[in-house]
């Protein structure tokens, strides 16, 4: 489903220094996998991230989502894709507070270019309830709990029905006990409709709970 073919990305830090945040990376994840992505802060494990959410271009390289080159696309197909193919968890959820939480959810479906096959507000509804938060469809999300936030922040990357779950650091600003439920949501989703969940994570106990661990250091697969 994902294929980075002798990826590199660096950044010019200055007249003389060049920064390499990836090096030759060459990987592929399949349909239907549950893998994280592990490394300590520095190692490339969010640029990576970046790359496979097509957030981010390669310096050098090719990209290939469900056997097409990305390096193709014009931005507005690009930004399509992404729209599309992946939904993202982030650590700080990344929620707008002067929206409601039905209204965050809806986000994605607002700035899709293609015809949408489902009733948006229908669907939302759906999965507040799916996720418990059906009495929360009006509140506005610094007024409810982190653990709460992180499940409207799953919602709306489900929204638009996506081929991939990406999630950065998902449990990283909750307690324990939100952390494993957020943990426990994102494994059902995996086990139960079989979607494909990459979790970006430095946390070894995290990635130990996975189906495969890609650890990466100093920008190099190891």
């Amino acid at each position: 489903m994902i294929k980075l073919q002798n990826v590199n990305k660096s950044y010019q830090l200055d007249d003389e220094v060049i920064f390499i945040a990836l090096n030759n990376i060459n990987l592929e994840i399949e349909q239907g996998e549950f893998t994280s992505i592990i490394g300590p802060s520095g190692s490339g494990k969010s640029t990576l991230m970046h790359i496979i959410g097509l957030l981010d271009q390669p310096t050098s390289g090719l990209i290939f989502i469900n056997n097409k080159d990305v390096s193709k696309l014009n931005d507005n197909e690009l930004s399509s894709l992404r729209n599309t193919f992946v939904g993202f968890v982030f650590q700080q959820f990344n929620l707008i507070n002067k929206l409601t939480v039905l209204e965050n959810i809806l986000i994605p479906t607002i700035y899709t270019r293609s015809k949408l096959e489902f009733d948006p507000i229908e669907k939302a509804r759906y999965l507040l309830k799916r996720f418990g938060l059906e009495t929360k469809e009006k509140s506005f999300p610094n007024k409810i709990s982190g653990g709460q936030q992180q499940r409207v922040a799953i919602a709306r990357a489900l929204i638009m029905t996506p081929q991939l779950i990406l999630a950065d650091e998902p449990t990283g600003n909750l307690d324990t006990k939100s952390g494993s439920e957020i943990l426990k949501l994102l494994h059902e989703l995996h086990e139960q409709e079989k979607m494909t969940v990459v979790i970006v994570t430095h946390d070894p106990n995290i990635a130990a709970t996975t189906n495969r661990k890609i650890e990466i250091k100093d920008g190099k697969i190891q």
